[in-house]
């Protein structure tokens, strides 16, 4: 054992601590190995799950004692708070810059919506705007179904809010609202809010094939090629950022976040678009799941509401897909049988993730349905209305605290 310490000093850091400590450490290096090799073998999101899984084993693995005689890591440290402790270990941990001047003031939210903004296509949302929000609103179920639930867990109500915006499937809408809401459950909520998001490319299909039978799921839908001129597309986009700013200003920056990609793309400034989306939004998704990764140490988990928030947040997700399904069956209904129940899916506002699943499961029992672009549609609305309901959280519980 002296031996196999001396060639490997964290292992004998790592028993210098509890033993529920040492065993939750290595616990999380297996699941860093795990996520990452799903990222790999893209039956999880790669560009989120490599990142993370090895930031995960590294964080755990890499245990020392520092000068104090305390045992942690030279990566970062999220739990520091003191303004000159803060400014020393800025210079010592070389992720803390990342994690205090990106994560936890949510410009890492906002960098990721820009890109998000500059690749989206409002075209179907313009064309088909009500189906659009009528979905994206069914979806928006599981969020204020757990915000009930969350407190009836013993939550407070801005801890219930936080955890409740992963029923919008919007990663940099959870990341912010926590931040805000719940500070001292960021860590967690994001965590948990991101491995669940990847987890929807597995566990939504079969939600879909519970909910729609399969002589439903190939229905095709009539789809042209909608004509909003460019000129309606950017004035729409400059206006409801600007509305949606006076109605919900706490939320302002996510919202000028991603209608600033959108009016960049329908602007046609082309330098912009193309630092946004193949720059900026593949920097700050790198350095998402990394730091993500880090964030995973053990004695930051080791917290009774983890447990909690690991319960609420797949109810979340859960809820928010039956939501947009019902959604979809009844525009089925309206649109008296002329349309496809599975596009419903696309209103839980992981773009592209969810208008994609939508339209593989169309596609597996009808090679020649095309139901994306209307997906798209929804999927874009769904982004706009997960938005409005983080903001009416932090506007209105902020006010009630």
């Amino acid at each position: 054992m002296e031996l196999l310490t001396t060639l490997f000093p964290g292992i004998g850091t790592m028993l210098a601590q509890e033993p529920a400590i040492a065993i939750a450490r290595i616990v999380l290096i297996v699941a860093g190995f795990i996520l990452a090799y799903m990222g790999f073998t893209r039956k999880l999101e790669p560009l989120i799950m490599v990142p993370m899984g090895l930031g995960m084993i590294c964080v755990n693995a890499g245990v020392l004692f520092l000068s104090d005689g305390s045992i942690g890591t030279l990566l970062l440290d999220p739990l520091v708070s003191d303004p000159t402790e803060l400014m020393n270990i800025l210079q010592v941990n070389c992720f803390q810059p990342i994690y205090n001047f990106m994560f936890s003031n949510g410009l890492i939210a906002c960098l990721v919506f820009m890109g998000i903004g500059a690749q989206s296509e409002i075209s179907f949302l313009l064309a088909k705007p009500w189906t659009s929000i009528t979905i994206a609103l069914f979806a928006e179920l599981g969020t204020f179904v757990t915000l009930a639930v969350g407190m009836g867990f013993g939550l407070e109500p801005g801890q219930a809010a936080a955890v409740a915006t992963i029923g919008g499937a919007d990663g940099p809408m959870v990341l912010f609202t926590s931040l805000i809401q719940a500070p001292e459950l960021f860590v967690p909520i994001s965590i948990i809010a991101y491995l669940y998001l990847s987890l929807t490319y597995g566990g939504y299909p079969y939600l879909i094939r519970l909910l729609v039978p399969k002589k439903y799921r190939g229905i095709d839908v009539e789809v042209y090629p909608p004509e909003v001129p460019q000129k309606t597309k950017f004035i729409f986009c400059v206006v409801v950022c600007g509305v949606l700013c006076l109605l919900l200003p706490m939320a302002a920056p996510l919202i000028l976040s991603f209608f600033i990609g959108v009016a960049v793309k329908e602007a046609e400034i082309l330098p912009f678009q193309e630092l946004l989306e193949k720059g900026i939004l593949y920097f700050s998704t790198f350095f998402l799941g990394l730091t993500l990764g880090i964030l995973c140490e053990a004695s930051t988990l080791l917290d009774t509401a983890v447990i909690k928030i690991l319960i609420l947040g797949i109810l979340a997700l859960a809820i928010s897909g039956v939501g947009g399904l019902v959604g979809g069956w009844v525009m089925y209904l309206i649109k008296k049988k002329n349309f496809n129940p599975v596009i419903g899916i696309a209103g839980v506002s992981c773009v592209p993730t969810t208008a994609k699943l939508a339209q593989h499961a169309a596609a597996d029992e009808n090679p020649f349905a095309v139901i994306l672009p209307v997906a798209m549609g929804a999927n874009i609305c769904g982004v706009i209305t997960s938005a409005i309901a983080a903001g009416v959280f932090v506007t209105t519980i902020g006010m009630v605290g």
